[in-house]
């Protein structure tokens, strides 16, 4: 298994809440050009813009951002930091986001979303199977990526 995907799995996609995932899911169907590569959010998180509204973010940003209902820079990068925290934390090594996030940032976008799109898909489909927190209309794959 790539190292992207075991990152992924085992230290990012439990701390996505469901309709996290379920906007990531939308943003990678239609291209959101809200979907950032290469830097955590739009305007960058510096601290003379913490309190600005998210024009655009990375893919666990966007999460945070549009599935949880975050809205300032500030928010966003706080989420997006504590995710990565917990993360290298159940992976047991410094800095194992950097795997996911480098992998998101430097894959074409193209086939980042087309790889992305079944592991979102697997996540919401465990969750289904596992809770019920999801409706099978949710998971519909109607549309193609």
């Amino acid at each position: 298994m790539e190292s992207w995907r075991k990152v992924w799995r085992e230290g990012l996609e439990s701390q996505i809440s469901t309709s996290g995932l379920l906007a990531l899911r939308r943003a990678l169907l239609n291209d959101d050009a809200r979907l950032l590569q290469g830097a955590t959010t739009s305007p960058p998180p510096l601290q003379c813009v913490q309190d600005w509204p998210v024009e655009a973010a990375c893919g666990l940003g966007y999460c945070g951002w549009q599935g949880d209902g975050l809205a300032t820079v500030g928010e966003v990068e706080e989420f997006f930091a504590n995710v990565c925290f917990e993360a290298d934390q159940r992976l047991g090594e410094p800095a194992a986001c950097r795997w996911f996030l480098n992998w998101f940032d430097e894959t074409p976008r193209e086939e980042m979303r087309q790889q992305l799109l079944p592991e979102i898909n697997r996540s919401l489909a465990h969750r289904l199977a596992k809770d019920g927190t999801i409706s099978a209309q949710d998971t519909d794959d109607t549309e193609a990526a």
